[in-house]
């Protein structure tokens, strides 16, 4: 098989493996045939070789997992558009769940989703996302791993403590800006977006898996639940895209894509986004085709596609369109005027016409030129059409090349660990100045009542025993020193001497036992 078979119009309409990398459009009303479309994309890219990624919003993309039923009218339709000896067949496929509920977890880390989706992601203001990059900078710096939520805000938390700190290197930290932060994850996590972030982290390898016999995996994201959550479901799937991007190496032009990526509910992507992200994720779109990556975009309307983008989409299939309000008459126009003309189709008119299973194509042909626009007969999937049960399910997810890989979340030592470990030593040496403070305090307090006291008694004595005697009169001849007998009063004094001697250093010695032993010798 050396093409991918969309149908048939007045020629069959096909998409040539070596252009596919060169991305695509599926749009069309509610309705109209999308889902199939996408799904006979996926299986044809899967018999190709090609390794294919969706989410599936509404649950019918599972089927895909399953053969389909054996019905006289697929196969009627099936000969109508040239397909020969079509039988029902299943694709070999994979699950994926943000959640893990019906498919293997995926996630990711917080370093790994980086400040500018993260901020997306939250919702955050210009001030408050370039704080939360300070944060990532900080983090960097430090190298302290930002695995999941709790290594986040405590790397904020730090930050804010320290903001003077660090401000001469890192610039103003506003508290004010880390507490919206941080309320912004409360909310994230009362999503049930938390789930996301941690280990294992998704190997993209495991999403460009082939089966035995050379067919590609098409890994199924189950994403009826993350789609109640459009921010979160955007922004995930960016995130997906830009890790494909920076890790795949370049490849220049190949004979058939490493991936297809199916970007179902499009408008999503692009929705409320400011004009620098819009920028980067037309910059990842128009580079990552030299990844041997082809982007597929499935949306509604056109026009939720912006210009730079659209302009990029070599390969459309367009379903039909309701022209009931001016922005749906001006979306009709918009996609009659992208397609290259055909003279025996009026294409405008020809679009608010299409039947179910129906849609005007446009495909690359040799050399990259678009192909004229065809009225075509989509073909019937060889797998089933509708989703599958849960055990179905279950039973697809044991047999699957990851089981068992990413089910148990791991929590290895990050930032929240490393950051709690410091702030324990620094509380922990606060403490010891502190008690050594204090020891050396009652110590010198200690030391000169004990003065006081010897003074005193040295005073007492002198008046008991009466003056000294004087030494000899300087005025007599100097005589040779010699040694001397303690007077009774020097005896005295020394013995004295002695005991206060004893007494201090045995109430120092209590002193410092005090504060190595604590509380022990105080009871």
């Amino acid at each position: 098989m050396d093409r991918l078979l969309i149908g048939k119009g007045d020629t069959p309409q096909v998409i040539l493996p070596r252009f596919a990398n060169r991305h695509g459009l599926v749009a069309g009303a509610t309705g109209t045939g999308k889902t199939i479309t996408l799904q006979i994309l996926a299986e044809g890219f899967s018999e190709l070789g090609v390794p294919v990624f969706a989410a599936d919003i509404k649950g019918d993309l599972s089927g895909i997992a399953m053969a389909g039923l054996p019905k006289p009218s697929l196969a009627e339709r099936a000969a109508k558009v040239g397909v020969t000896n079509y039988a029902p067949q299943a694709a070999p496929t994979v699950f994926w769940d943000v959640f893990g509920e019906q498919g293997h977890p995926v996630r990711g880390t917080v370093s790994d989703m980086g400040p500018d989706l993260l901020s997306r992601l939250l919702d955050l203001s210009d001030v408050q996302e370039a704080v939360l990059m300070l944060v990532f900078k900080y983090c960097d710096d430090q190298g302290l791993m930002l695995l999941d939520l709790k290594d986040l805000r405590a790397a904020l938390s730090h930050v804010a403590e320290n903001a003077k700190a660090l401000g001469a290197e890192y610039g103003l930290i506003s508290t004010s800006s880390v507490g919206a932060i941080q309320r912004g994850l409360v909310a994230l996590e009362q999503e049930g977006g938390e789930v996301f972030f941690g280990e294992p982290a998704l190997e993209l390898a495991d999403l460009m898996r082939v089966d035995l016999s050379g067919r590609g995996i098409v890994n199924v994201l189950a994403a009826d639940k993350l789609y109640q959550k459009p921010r979160l479901y955007s922004t995930f799937l960016l995130w997906l895209l830009a890790e494909l991007f920076e890790e795949l190496p370049e490849a220049g032009d190949l004979d058939k894509p490493k991936l297809v990526f199916f970007f179902d509910e499009a408008h999503l992507l692009f929705k409320d986004a400011p004009k620098a992200l819009l920028e980067k994720i037309e910059q990842v779109v128009r580079l990552i085709r030299s990844k041997g990556v082809g982007v597929y975009f499935v949306t509604q309307n056109p026009l939720d596609l912006p210009d730079s983008v659209l302009g990029q989409l070599g390969n459309r299939v367009q379903h039909a369109l309701r022209a009931f309000t001016p922005r749906d008459q001006k979306a009709v126009k918009a996609a009659a005027e992208t397609f290259r003309s055909n003279p025996k189709l009026d294409v405008e008119e020809v679009i608010t016409q299409l039947g179910v299973g129906e849609a005007l194509v446009s495909t690359l042909l040799d050399g990259g030129i678009p192909g004229v626009v065809e009225k075509t007969l989509v073909r019937p999937p060889k797998s089933r059409m509708g989703a599958i049960t849960p055990a179905e399910r279950q039973t697809i997810m044991s047999r699957s090349p990851v089981s068992g890989r990413y089910e148990k979340l791991v929590d290895r030592e990050s930032a929240y660990e490393l950051l709690t470990q410091r702030a324990n030593r620094v509380a922990a040496d606060e403490a010891d100045a502190k008690a050594q403070a204090e020891q050396e305090k009652a110590a010198a307090a200690e030391a000169k009542a004990a003065a006081k006291a010897q003074a005193q008694w040295q005073k007492d004595v002198r008046a008991s025993y009466g003056p000294s005697p004087r030494a000899r009169s300087t005025t007599a001849a100097p005589r040779a020193p010699s040694r001397r007998r303690d007077t009774m009063m020097d005896t005295a004094i020394k013995s004295a001497t002695r005991s206060i001697a004893s007494s201090i250093g045995s109430s120092v010695g209590r002193s410092l036992l005090r504060g190595i032993l604590g509380s022990l010798t105080r009871r």
